[in-house]
């Protein structure tokens, strides 16, 4: 099946509206495709955290070792008639994964068996900062694997950051709080959305209702010091503006409600290379499944929200022509036992199986099929195939070209690289450190002295101004300039009053800028 009729054929039927119009939140919807903003980008990483310790044995089951499994969880034990199996293995989905059994089908699903880290740790908080840090179960580390990746390509982050070249956030997690993976040694790299109530809010200009007396006065001032700090709120808010979701996201799912901010963040033409989304509950002690229906309870449920998620979101990013450049990881601080327990559950695990999707991963599974004895104990768990580091220091290698030596600083080890990303970027370029724009304009808001300043590289480019429809206000330039940065005026005394963008075309490369022209 072609990836471009992907959404015609999914058997989720995502609802595409007809028209572009019914399906945007902004009224700059058609300006992102028109100036093909989000071609500015480089490749992205969307982190997913199953947050709780995800059940691995009831999330992708080996079916050659199913007569153990009903032996050693019967209380959980899904029925075999309604697993989906993966063709080529010995492998099947739980019921509710029915889109990610898609997505395996076309080739954009690598699931990789067994992931964890060698004495284990079974603590909720210290197997998160296990994972986030990329340290060892008796190493204290107090910054995140990313962050520290971010802080090699960004040493002068933040003193002299945002700045012309790097305007945008070089990270954003969405969720309460800030978590350790986007910790720098120094300072946090990331930007924190706290939940998609807040972002709409951001994007909207609008706040919420606040309560009466002394309890409101207090939130308005946080409101008000949390809106200072944010000094990446005007790109982000500029990028929301310019985005659009391109298909309907499910109501009601958490996770989706995050999938689709970057989404739109991504089609507005954020340059953020990394994101940290989350989805919690993972911690099944009980209630783990229904006593009436396996297929059903609190892990179904959460499996579903990834699921319908992921399928949302992928589609999306085909409707934007964006697809081949993101890339989506799944992660779990800890999987569960072998052995279920009485309350129809399970408790804390080891190794668990992490998922890579995109259109440049290796098709298949990557690992072996963990092997069940009927005479497990409950103290027994899954032996760990592949330490979780071998997957960062693969994404790391192979979708952001980093070099071996860099690897090894980030990681603090030297890890062997895992096949998981089937065109890579080994020896390329590295798109952490983003590019900067090969187009300026100063002062901004613009006056009638405003200047242009371009990187021009010897070949013919183009230059217009557009209003925030996409439509063509005048042309500024076309032809030749020079090789190296030439400067062009701007005339813009008779320009009405509002918003603008500075378009650039050059070699086949399209770059924006938008401007401001006040009273």
């Amino acid at each position: 099946m072609k990836r471009r009729s992907f959404l015609r054929h999914s058997t989720h039927g995502l609802a595409v509206p007809a028209l572009l119009g019914s399906m945007v939140f902004s009224p700059y919807r058609n300006l992102a495709s028109l100036l093909n903003l989000a071609q500015e980008t480089d490749r992205v990483l969307v982190l997913i955290f199953l947050q709780g310790g995800n059940d691995g044995l009831n999330t992708l089951i080996p079916l050659s070792q199913l007569s153990a499994l009903n032996q050693v969880r019967p209380h959980v034990i899904l029925p075999e008639n309604k697993l989906l199996p993966l063709e080529g293995s010995s492998l099947a989905l739980h019921p509710e994964l029915k889109g990610m059994q898609e997505l395996y089908k076309q080739g954009r699903l690598r699931p990789i068996q067994s992931v964890g880290y060698p004495e284990q740790d079974f603590s909720h908080f210290r197997s998160t900062d296990i994972w986030m840090s990329g340290s060892d179960a008796d190493q204290l580390v107090n910054s995140g694997w990313v962050g520290r990746q971010l802080a090699q390509d960004h040493p002068e982050f933040p003193d002299a950051y945002p700045n012309g070249e790097f305007s945008d956030p070089l990270s954003i997690e969405i969720g309460y709080g800030s978590s350790m993976l986007f910790q720098g040694p120094t300072s946090p790299m990331n930007l924190v959305i706290n939940d998609p109530s807040y972002f709409y809010e951001l994007v909207d200009g609008v706040e919420g209702p606040l309560p009466e007396g002394l309890a409101g006065e207090k939130l308005r001032h946080i409101r008000l010091t949390a809106r200072q700090s944010q000094q990446y709120g005007t790109v982000v808010k500029r990028a929301a503006d310019y985005g659009a979701n391109w298909v309907n996201y499910p109501a009601g799912n958490p996770l989706a409600d995050q999938l689709k901010i970057v989404a739109r963040l991504i089609n507005g033409g954020l340059k953020t290379p990394l994101y940290l989304v989350k989805l919690n509950g993972f911690d099944t002690h009980d209630a783990q499944v229904d006593s009436t229906d396996h297929t059903r309870g609190q892990h179904a449920t959460l499996l579903r929200y990834l699921d319908e998620a992921i399928m949302s979101f992928m589609g999306d990013l085909e409707r934007q022509n964006v697809d081949d450049r993101v890339l989506g990881m799944t992660f779990s601080e800890f999987g569960r036992r072998i052995v279920s327990n009485a309350s129809l559950g399970t408790d804390h695990g080891a190794a668990a199986p992490m998922f890579v999707f995109g259109n440049e991963v290796i098709p298949g599974i990557l690992g072996f099929d963990p092997l069940i004895s009927a005479q497990s104990t409950y103290e027994d768990n899954l032996a760990m195939q592949y330490d979780f580091r071998a997957v960062y220091a693969s994404i790391l290698e192979q979708w952001f070209g980093k070099s071996s030596l860099d690897r090894q600083q980030v990681l603090m080890q030297d890890f062997d690289t895992l096949p998981i990303i089937r065109n890579n970027v080994v020896n390329t370029q590295n798109p952490l450190a983003q590019k900067p724009k090969s187009i300026k304009v100063f002062p901004n808001p613009i006056q009638a002295n405003s200047v242009l300043e371009v990187e021009a590289n010897g070949q013919p480019l183009r230059i217009d101004l557009l209003d925030m429809q996409g439509r063509a206000v005048m042309p500024l330039f076309s032809g030749l300039l020079p090789k190296g940065k030439q400067r062009l005026s701007l005339p813009a005394r008779n320009l009405p009053v509002g918003n603008y963008v500075v378009r650039m075309q050059q070699a086949g490369r399209v770059q924006s800028v938008q401007v401001t022209k006040a009273r």
